[in-house]
């Protein structure tokens, strides 16, 4: 790490304009080939993934991406109005006539009057498009909804819905950057008191993610990466980024304080800090790609897309940030701090202020504060029991949306399953089997929880059949799923009994319904690699038992609480609606998995800091509460600084007004605040100071076995007393890669001097 700090030190100039070159090719690249994302729920192998194949397999001469124009009429006046016929006639007539329409059926053509309401006010026609909504442009969405709401006046409205048309409600990110980024500037210009130093972070931040967004788009064109991708990977490297900057530049600042000179600084700053940055950002990208594991595709996408921009901030943070502060050399303190330096010569800086008296403070009273960290987190984590996992849909959006508003209509006019249609659908071989078939209309009738069903349709073989169920309930309904299960356990296989009829459930419920069961059933596997991966980094790190066992605890305790707020915000509507986040619905299936994968990383951050300082102490003077009150004094301000910049970029997102994301802003800022306020700077410390000398036990035999690790290096490091006999149950504690701690006050000092 030395001598690339010294390389990008010297090779300033060049550095720099690498990675302008890296950020202007990718992102002319992804302006050049398009985005490619897609949304693809599909489980193969599930019964919908079964009954969606089959449906592209016979029945793909149905068209492309199917949405809905919605009209209703005021009070006293019907669709069938001769005005408001020959208006929507005119206006559907128009709409078929788009290059990218395939075809339209309304109400008013033959065996269209059930798209008429019952009291008469509310009727709707269906678009099909000629592609699917991921090859649908936004121009050709927006064309469809132009001349749709064209044909609106005072006693006639018009709302359109579906899965194209959501194309052209796609919230923009960049409000959201740009508010994050300011706050973010703000806090750094409080912290370090240089407008300079302030920017530097931000600066690397910026080029890392926008190289990192561009790489994502491109990423699209080779494997399936849903569309919220780019912004979650933006969400996280502007987090991260900035963390990791802020972290590299207040040790770079520490040493031009005390009389390094700033090549030097920078070097030490990268050798030393850098490493941790490396080690927490590798943390990450394991828990990201974890992932994998769980062997969807849709989730694959999404892991390699967010690994991606970790990767590229953590090289920005240890090649083009020591570049920059090469650049800027002494500017890096405040005007104040140069003129201390230059009048005083080089002081040690020694803990002070709000750090340090808290740190005194919970050093007092750990049990009470212990306890009543617990119990804020177990509060907070209550309304996680009530999780609900589904995906949320255009019912959910904001209520001024035209989607939101069609869907409404929808639901009032002809019940709320119109918007969630299931679909069953199976191979016929014989006579026997289309009498099954029949039958089998006539029973799903008299089914709880069915609404309505259509016809039967055979393709064009006359081989495979397809029918629709209308529910009585909502997609996002439990009884919805309710009826998907009853479908598949009673219903279908009383009907193909005698048969050799094999019908399948599939449409929107029963796909969202598969894909979170199978994510339940690998969350296990999932998180128990994530966090047995984790445990085995710290303890090779630290060489203790205690320290990662602890860790795993309290990831599991954010993620908890942080759902607690997620569930109460977004399932239970406090506040959703007032935040521009739509209705209350229930939390996206795949969200666990990557705030699992997330959050942990995240941890890793704050875990590697605040305890590998208290380590360095510990080995100092095996004294353990002075170790862990200095090592909660030393690095209190830069953890809640790190924390703000978070929290604030995360909630920022919020603004994109995309309800997926909003859902990872707000988990992420509640999770990093509840870590980094609770965990980190008071249940930690309160634990460490009532384990005593245990945080550091590990059995001698372990320790012979295990490897060793070490965070900073041992040039950095120089020889103190021997520590062996003060650390109970540890062996060549003094060693090279553990006896050796700095001693940068008294080496600095002498070189300032």
């Amino acid at each position: 790490m030395a001598a690339l700090a010294r390389w990008c030190v010297r090779r300033r100039l060049v550095v720099v304009l690498l990675w302008l070159l890296a950020l202007g090719a990718t992102a002319s690249a992804a302006a050049v080939a398009g985005s490619a994302y897609s949304n693809d729920y599909e489980v193969p192998g599930t019964e919908s993934g079964r009954a969606a194949q089959l449906l592209d397999d016979n029945f793909h001469g149905l068209g492309g991406d199917s949405d809905t124009v919605v009209w209703h009429t005021g009070p006293g006046t019907s669709v069938r109005a001769a005005d408001v016929e020959q208006t929507m006639t005119d206006t559907l007539r128009e709409i078929s006539g788009l290059p990218a329409v395939a075809n339209v059926s309304g109400p008013y053509e033959g065996g269209g009057a059930g798209r008429i309401s019952a009291d008469g006010r509310t009727a709707y026609a269906t678009v099909t498009f000629r592609e699917q909504a991921d090859d649908i442009s936004v121009a050709d969405a927006r064309a469809v909804v132009d001349t749709a709401k064209a044909a609106a006046s005072d006693h006639l409205r018009v709302d359109v819905g579906g899965t194209a048309v959501g194309l052209t409600e796609t919230k923009s990110a960049q409000l959201a950057e740009v508010v994050g980024v300011a706050v973010a500037a703000v806090v750094l210009f409080l912290a370090f008191g240089s407008l300079a130093a302030s920017v530097l972070p931000i600066a690397t931040a910026l080029v890392s993610v926008g190289t990192a967004y561009a790489g994502i788009v491109l990423l699209g064109h080779l494997m399936t990466v849903a569309d919220f991708a780019p912004m979650l990977g933006t969400l996280i490297g502007l987090g991260v980024g900035i963390d990791y900057a802020l972290f590299i530049v207040t040790r770079h600042r520490k040493g031009l304080k005390r009389g390094l000179p700033v090549a030097v600084a920078a070097e030490r700053a990268v050798a030393t800090t850098g490493r941790a940055v490396v080690f927490a950002g590798a943390t990450v990208c394991i828990a990201l790609l974890g992932m994998l594991v769980l062997r969807l595709g849709f989730l694959n996408g999404v892991a390699i897309a967010a690994s991606l921009t970790v990767v590229l901030t953590v090289a920005a943070s240890v090649t083009l940030l020591p570049a920059l502060l090469a650049w800027i050399g002494p500017r890096a303190l405040s005007r104040r701090e140069r003129r201390r330096l230059a009048e005083h010569g080089p002081e040690p800086e020694l803990p002070a202020g709000f750090a340090a008296r808290w740190a005194a403070f919970v050093e007092r009273r750990p049990r009470l504060l212990g306890g009543l960290a617990v119990l804020v987190m177990a509060v907070l984590a209550l309304p996680a029991f009530a999780l609900h996992l589904g995906t949320s849909d255009q019912g959910n959006n904001p209520a001024k949306a035209t989607t939101r508003q069609a869907y409404d209509l929808l639901a009032d006019g002809f019940g709320p399953g119109v918007n969630g249609p299931l679909t069953l659908v199976g191979e016929v071989y014989g006579a026997g089997d289309r009498v099954a078939v029949d039958d089998l209309v006539t029973t799903l009738r008299s089914t709880p929880g069915v609404a309505s069903v259509g016809p039967v349709t055979y393709d064009d073989g006359g081989r495979t059949a397809q029918l629709t169920v209308v529910p009585d309930s909502a997609p996002q309904s439990e009884a919805t799923s309710e009826l998907v299960d009853r479908l598949r356990d009673d219903v279908l296989p009383r009907a193909e009994a005698g048969s050799s009829l094999d019908l399948h459930v599939g449409g929107v419920t029963a796909s969202y319904d598969d894909f979170a069961e199978i994510i339940v059933g690998k969350l296990p596997l999932f998180v128990g690699v994530v966090i047995g991966l984790g445990c085995v980094l710290l303890l090779l790190a630290f060489r203790s038992l205690g320290i990662p066992l602890k860790a795993a605890v309290m990831n599991v305790a954010a993620v908890a609480s942080a759902f607690g707020v997620v569930v109460a915000i977004f399932q239970w509507g406090w506040g959703s609606e007032l935040l521009g986040l739509g209705r209350a619905g229930p939390i996206e299936p795949f969200l666990p998995v990557i705030m699992v994968s997330v959050l942990f990383g995240l941890s890793m951050d704050y875990q590697v800091f605040l305890v590998g300082r208290m380590y360095e102490e510990w080995l100092e003077t095996g004294d353990n509460r002075r170790a862990v009150r200095g090592g909660l004094a030393e690095t209190g301000r830069v953890i809640n600084s790190a924390a703000v910049i978070m929290i604030s970029v995360f909630l920022a997102f919020v603004l994109s007004g995309d309800r997926v994301i909003a859902m990872f802003g707000i988990a992420l800022a509640a999770a990093v605040a509840l870590d980094a306020f609770v965990l980190r700077t008071l249940l930690v410390p309160a634990l460490m100071h009532l384990l005593g000398g245990a945080n550091w036990w590990l059995p001698r035999r372990l320790d012979r076995l295990l490897p060793r690790i070490s965070i900073e290096p041992p040039e950095c490091r120089s020889n103190p007393r021997d520590a062996r006999a003060r650390i109970p149950g540890q062996r060549d504690v003094a060693d090279d890669a553990h006896g050796e701690r700095e001693h940068d006050v008294r080496d600095i000092a002498g070189r300032g001097r």
